[in-house]
């Protein structure tokens, strides 16, 4: 997201089916994951999401899509301020 002019460049969703499956859309980046947090990056800022046995089934960044799937117990976002910037996260990391 550009910060000074406030624009956001992908239109952003959440689906929870049965606290068993999530979908989210607008996803630029994945900061970091294990089978109890994920930890997304949108234009619209963070995304924690907690739980257990969670698998990451698609990750599509050039559409912005991600399907996770695991007990779902809990979703949080929070700005990106004090935390990681914008394609500081794993997979960018892993692909530079």
């Amino acid at each position: 997201m550009d910060e000074k002019k406030g624009v956001r460049s992908r239109s952003h969703s959440v689906l929870i089916e049965n606290r068993e499956k999530v979908t989210i859309t607008g996803v630029v980046d994945v900061d970091s994951f294990d089978e109890a947090s994920v930890v997304l990056v949108t234009d619209y800022g963070f995304i924690t999401l907690h739980g257990q046995d969670l698998h990451i089934n698609k990750l599509n960044l050039e559409e912005g899509q991600l399907i996770v799937e695991g007990e779902i117990i809990a979703l949080q976002y929070s700005d990106s301020d004090g935390m990681s910037g914008k394609g500081s996260g794993i997979f960018s990391r892993l692909f530079r």
